[in-house]
């Protein structure tokens, strides 16, 4: 019996184990990164350059709240999973505490003898004394669990008011990004746009791969020299002009089995666009069915085509600086009972909105992980 018992114990050690890390400690830390985030708001205001402190605001905002979702979402999973062990060693963990029960309920000197005399009595001694202490490191193991759900439904509990707080906080920066955007005077402006041009090149583009090698028949001799000259020693560090994830690689074929150059990126619903280096926007506007079209050019013989923001910042001939605003994504957000959802069963998709990136060398598409950080 006492060796069924040992066996059994040793069994529990080793099928429940704790995660390797603490979701309730992450989701704490976005929790703080948010209350930071509305406090660099109430400082944007009195800013010097308000487009820049609302940026970092707004991205502040995105990378907390896409830290808390994470942390939720790992504090479920992690809920969900000691239940589940639990309740698969439910048989073992009864037998657990009934051998606990029935060791603390006999009277001490009752439990020191053995019907067969003293050697006996020494031989269940060392039994015990094997046993006691893998007895004590289980008892304590659950302690612990239990323990830790009890925190993590706790820190789920409280989850709905930080995201709804961070959710406000950041579509008040947006709207205040955007304000300070329409009021921006201090950009140089390096070439004014021929609409007429423009114009008979966007009717008669059927591919945006068209449209950009059209950029360059329609461009002024007499336009002044790109800015920055040089960015080749930044190929392959340069960050992703949006928080997302790839979502199809260059060349690789979508459901309708179209292949384009450039990657197609996933974003969240009104994630923020940023430029990924100084550059001159070459076009900007709505062009077939992309939404907003971005050409920006950072060297001269380069650019990068982004497509797909619903709100696009900026005007043609401008030059921006790197971290610039130049977008919105489109999308609303979810209902806070989907977010919580959703981070409970890790399903839905949270990031639905798409952003096509291009990067064109001497008019020739290249593949734009060459360039970007994508992993």
């Amino acid at each position: 019996m006492k060796r069924t018992i040992l066996l059994m114990i040793l069994g529990l050690n080793a099928g429940l184990t704790h995660a390797e890390t603490d979701p309730a400690t992450a989701a704490r830390a976005a929790a703080g990164q948010l209350e930071a985030a509305s406090v660099s708001l109430e400082d944007a205001g009195s800013a010097r350059d308000r487009v820049a402190a609302l940026t970092d605001t707004v991205k502040a905002y995105e990378a907390g709240l896409s830290a808390l979702r994470e942390g939720l979402r790992r504090a479920a999973i992690r809920e969900a999973q000691i239940g589940r062990e639990l309740r698969a060693q439910e048989d073992e963990i009864t037998r657990l505490l009934g051998v606990l029960q029935s060791m603390g309920s006999g009277p001490p000197p009752v439990m020191l003898l053995h019907p067969s005399g003293p050697t006996g009595t020494a031989r269940s001694g060392m039994i015990l004394a094997d046993i006691a202490p893998a007895l004590e490191a289980r008892t304590a193991g659950l302690r612990a669990d239990l323990e830790e759900v009890a925190i993590l439904r706790d820190l789920q509990q409280g989850a709905a008011d930080k995201l709804q707080q961070g959710m406000t906080g950041v579509q008040t920066a947006r709207t205040e990004l955007s304000k300070a955007i329409a009021d921006r005077t201090d950009l140089p402006q390096r070439f004014l746009e021929d609409p007429v041009k423009t114009a008979l090149l966007i009717a008669s583009t059927e591919t945006l791969e068209g449209f950009a090698s059209g950029l360059t028949d329609i461009q002024d001799p007499n336009i002044a020299p790109a800015v920055p000259s040089d960015i080749t020693s930044r190929k392959g560090d340069l960050p992703l002009p949006v928080e997302a994830r790839v979502l199809r690689k260059a060349n690789e074929a979508d459901a309708a089995g179209i292949r384009r150059p450039g990657i197609v990126l996933a974003t969240r619903p009104n994630a923020l666009v940023v430029a990924p280096t100084a550059a001159t926007i070459r076009y900007v506007g709505p062009l077939l069915n992309y939404d907003n079209v971005m050409i920006l050019e950072p060297q001269a013989g380069m650019m990068f085509v982004l497509a797909g923001m619903k709100t696009a910042y900026g005007g043609n001939g401008q030059v921006i600086p790197e971290g610039s605003p130049i977008g919105l994504m489109g999308g609303e957000e979810a209902e806070m009972g989907a977010i919580l959802s959703q981070s409970g069963d890790g399903t839905g998709n949270t990031r639905p909105e798409t952003l096509y990136i291009e990067v064109r060398r001497d008019n020739t598409p290249v593949d734009p992980a060459e360039w970007f950080r994508t992993e």
